[in-house]
């Protein structure tokens, strides 16, 4: 196996997951005035991206498997402009009532998110589709890594992180930052982190298995490449300093 097999798809995730989150930032810095149409040919790029997973399906090939993932990351980009536009978010627009907890305070922090948990479900139903019956599965995966691994993001906020990143929020969401809890680490966390390693450590033993072909090695370096940045995001929540400089270029 040479250097350069696993090398560069591990590189390419990495800038797609760096690269890709800039972007959705500074659309989002942009004036309201643009919203609709951002968030409309979103969804085109979203709709070429799912014919690009169903002609991907079957192509297990390196080429195959940086399709796969690349389609995967625009469909998700899709909901998650659509969220931080304000397009896609739920019924609840309103700050968490003074004094509000547990049970009470968890069903109001739904309702604020409702919508965007409903897309996810149709946007993993939809790939599920598209690539059904198919040996190159790599963007399914890929959307369930992004799917359970923000899924544990949101619930681990919720109990209590130090880190909120509220940042990334823009004004007409700031609401959503009265859900968060702030305390230097919640019983969640370390189950959050273990799980996940649980899952990365076959994936990159997957990409350094004796006799692996190219396919598998470059599908297994992306998906644990994903998967890791994943498990360093969950830990930077819990560490005292801050991910904004990654992306103050798309933070203006």
């Amino acid at each position: 196996m040479s250097f350069n097999t696993f090398f560069w798809p591990i590189i390419y995730t990495i800038f797609a997951w760096w690269f890709g989150t800039g972007i959705i930032l500074l659309l989002n810095q942009r004036h309201r005035s643009t919203y609709q149409a951002t968030f409309w040919m979103s969804g085109l790029v979203m709709l070429f991206a799912l014919l690009g997973l169903k002609t991907s399906a079957n192509l297990t090939s390196v080429a195959g498997a940086y399709c796969g993932f690349t389609c995967a990351l625009l469909v998700w980009a899709w909901q998650e402009i659509g969220f931080l536009l304000g397009f896609i978010t739920g019924p609840r627009r309103v700050a968490c009532p003074e004094g509000c907890r547990g049970w009470k305070k968890a069903w109001y922090a739904f309702q604020t998110i409702a919508h965007h948990e409903l897309a996810l479900i149709i946007l993993a139903v939809a790939i599920v589709t598209v690539t059904w019956g198919g040996s190159n599965l790599i963007g399914l995966w890929t959307f369930l890594i992004l799917w359970v691994m923000r899924q544990s993001a949101k619930l681990n906020v919720f109990f209590g992180v130090l880190n909120l990143n509220e940042k990334f929020l823009p004004v007409h969401l700031k609401y959503i930052h009265t859900y968060f809890t702030c305390k230097t680490m919640n019983p969640l966390m370390p189950i959050s982190v273990m799980v996940a390693m649980l899952f990365a450590v076959p994936l990159w033993q997957n990409v350094f298995a004796e006799g692996a072909g190219p396919y598998q090695i470059a599908s297994s370096a992306i998906l644990g490449t994903l998967l890791s940045l994943a498990i360093v995001e969950h830990i930077l929540m819990v560490l005292p300093m801050s991910t904004e400089r990654l992306w103050k270029w798309g933070l203006r």
